[in-house]
Parts: C-alpha cells; sequence; structure tokens
C-alpha cells in the first residue's frame, strides 16, 4: 500500500475511533437527558400511587345525617357505573362529606373495584374516605344497571335537631304487606310519613318493583328510595322494607328502644330504635371467611375493633345490617351474635339471604350503628 495511502487509512480508522467512544456517548447522552423532559421515553417508568383503603369504622354527628340514593345507570360497565353514581352523590350532597357508601352490584363485574374506585374517587377529589359496604345482589330495577348506591352524609347544617329513628326491616309474602308494616312502626314511633327520608326494600322478584313503587311511594313520598332483588332465584315470595326518619320530637333517651303494638315482636332484634345521641359510628362491613362458628367470631372481633377506638363498644350498637349467604351460616349468626351484641337491648336490623360478597371465600358480613357515649 503506497505511503499517502497508509497514512489516510489510519487518520480515518482514529477518527472513527473517536466518533464512537466520544462523539457517540455525547449525542446519546444528549437524546437520553431530552428523554426525561418529553413524554415519549418508553424506558422511564411511573409508579402510580398506593391509594388508601376506607376506614373500617367513621364517627357523624346525627343531627347532621342525610340519606340519598343514586339514580341507577345502564352506561358502560361496573366501573363507568360506579363513577357515574358517585358523582350523582356527590352532587346531590352539595360538597357535604360522604360518610357510609353502601353498594348493591349485579351482574359478573368485579365487587372488588367497587372500594378500590370509591377510594379512587374520593381521593382525587381530595375529599375523606367513607366507609364502605359491598354486597351482591340478584337483580336491580333498570335492565344494564350493575350497582345501586345509597349514602350517608353530614350537612354543614343541624338537619335532624330531635334526632332519628332506624326502622327494622318489616317482612311479609308481598311488597304491599310489607310496606303496611313499615307504616305502622312509623307512625308508632311518631314519625310524619313526610319525615322518613330513606327506604329501602329487598324483594324475592325484581318484576315486583312497579307494585313497590307504588306502595313506597304512596306511603313515603319524600323518602329516597331504594329496590334490589336479594338472589338471582328467590326461593319463596317475600319482600322486607326497611327505612330511616327525621323525628319531630326528642326521645326521652339519647336512645330509645321500642316494639311497638301491631308488629310482631322478637327477642332478636327490635323494631324502631329513636336516637338523640349527639354522635354515632357507623361501620363498613366486616366479612366472615368459611363458615365455621370460630370464622364468623373472629369477623365480630374485627369489628369490634373498628369500633372500639372511636369510643363505642357492642352495648352501644342500635342497628345491625347481617349479609349471609346461605341458611346454614344465618343460623350460625343467630346462634352466637348475642355473645358481642346486647341480647336486653337487641338493635334493630335486618337480615337476609343474599347472592354474593366481595371476597370468593366469605360467608357472611355484618356492619353496625352505635351511638357514642361522649
Amino acid at each position: 500500500m503506497p505511503r499517502r495511502f497508509a497514512v489516510a487509512f489510519s487518520v480515518l480508522v482514529i477518527g472513527s475511533l473517536f466518533a464512537a467512544f466520544v462523539i457517540a456517548p455525547a449525542l446519546l447522552g444528549q437524546k437520553k437527558k431530552k428523554g426525561k423532559k418529553g413524554d415519549d421515553d418508553s424506558d422511564s417508568t411511573q409508579t402510580l400511587p398506593v391509594l388508601p383503603d376506607p376506614p373500617g369504622a367513621i364517627p357523624a354527628e346525627t343531627g347532621r345525617l342525610m340519606f340519598h340514593v343514586a339514580p341507577l345507570s345502564a352506561n358502560g360497565l361496573l366501573s363507568q357505573q360506579l363513577r357515574d353514581s358517585m358523582r350523582a352523590l356527590i352532587r346531590d350532597n352539595h360538597g357535604a362529606p360522604v360518610v357510609k357508601i353502601r353498594a348493591f352490584v349485579a351482574g359478573t363485574g368485579d365487587m372488588r373495584r367497587v372500594q378500590s374506585i370509591v377510594s379512587e374517587v374520593f381521593t382525587e377529589r381530595k375529599q375523606p374516605l367513607p366507609v364502605v359496604s359491598t354486597i351482591q345482589v340478584g337483580a336491580l330495577p333498570m335492565e344494564a344497571a350493575q350497582v345501586a348506591l345509597e349514602s350517608i352524609s353530614m350537612d354543614r347544617k343541624i338537619v335532624n335537631p330531635n334526632g332519628l329513628a332506624f326502622f327494622s326491616g318489616q317482612q311479609a309474602p308481598n311488597v304491599r304487606k310489607a310496606v303496611d308494616q313499615l307504616q305502622t312502626a312509623v307512625s308508632a314511633a311518631g314519625v310524619r310519613s313526610a319525615s322518613v327520608l330513606r327506604a329501602t326494600c329487598f324483594l324475592s322478584s325484581i318484576e315486583d318493583v312497579q307494585a313497590a313503587r307504588a306502595a313506597l311511594g304512596g306511603a313515603f313520598p319524600a323518602a329516597a328510595a331504594n329496590y334490589v332483588q336479594l338472589q338471582r332465584l328467590g326461593l319463596q315470595p317475600l319482600a322486607e322494607c326497611e327505612a330511616v326518619g327525621r323525628l319531630d320530637a326528642a326521645p326521652a333517651a339519647p336512645v330509645v328502644f321500642l316494639n311497638p303494638p301491631g308488629l310482631q315482636p322478637s327477642p332478636n332484634y327490635t323494631q324502631v330504635v329513636l336516637v338523640n345521641a349527639p354522635k354515632l359510628v357507623i361501620s363498613g362491613t366486616q366479612m366472615s371467611f368459611r363458615d365455621q362458628e370460630s370464622d364468623i367470631r373472629l369477623a365480630f372481633e374485627r369489628l369490634r375493633k373498628a369500633i372500639e377506638p372511636l369510643g363505642v363498644t357492642y352495648k352501644d350498637v342500635f342497628w345491625a345490617s347481617t349479609y349471609p349467604l346461605t341458611r346454614s351460616v344465618a343460623d350460625r349468626v343467630r346462634d352466637i351474635r348475642f355473645d358481642f351484641l346486647d341480647h336486653e337491648h337487641p338493635p334493630a336490623s335486618t337480615m337476609l339471604l343474599f347472592e354474593g360478597l366481595p371476597s370468593m371465600d366469605a360467608t357472611v358480613a355484618f356492619d353496625v350503628m352505635a351511638a357514642s357515649r361522649n
């Protein structure tokens, strides 16, 4: 090779090496630096914030409590319907803090999404998280609707100066009879029909919803009403309607237990409880996993740990909702619940068989309300 070509070749090789080891890394560094500022850096990763879990229980002021039912939505799947319903509840509450959401879910949507979406929506709005109860039901009174939401919130002002009346579920073979019994309880408690704030009717068949709307709307025209079919396959015709109303006169004590004439008395629950305690504690559901007595007791213990730090005990519970999935589990709950609850003053309650719960292993869930002594 001629000398001048050898020199040129050497220069070329040295230049290439210089570019490879000096210039190229610099260019890559510039590109990487630019990528940090841009939005299209495929190598960058984002860590989504971990959403907080809703509390197990929450305190609330009796005089400020409001009760709403979100309108049903048939738009999209469960997640979208949840968001639509929560937006409606937040709008209806005019910014008042929501302390409790009870979600009745129908269809095949993942019920575990309810808690996470509630956390997401309230966290985005920088609002305190409510307690949550999620129960699967057989059907809702709108085609393609997958969730019915109820809320309890706290108004900025006193709206219940004399307290509230809580009415146990009144069960009958048909909804007209159930509403008649509920009217008897409401009248005996001294609550005007127009002062019933919310009523929920649990039906063996959603085909009865028109009769339920006519009966409930005629009896309690101002109540926020909710209707759900308990299970996909109702084994026997039944309807059970529970309610809460505003008292026109303060009761003789902060909590008064009543079993009015005309209603079937029971040693296991009180028909009506009048509450004028300044503060309440409202819980979300605690589930029992598996169906042995020890499993159910463990759920009661977890619920105890949720409410006691807020200054109440099981002796203060005046309302208990129980959501069993089978009769055998319901019987076990009946056998042991007064090892925890006050048998001398049993709470008002509703206990019916439901379709499902957010965990595949769950057999029953509970939530309660208790009157604070402080």
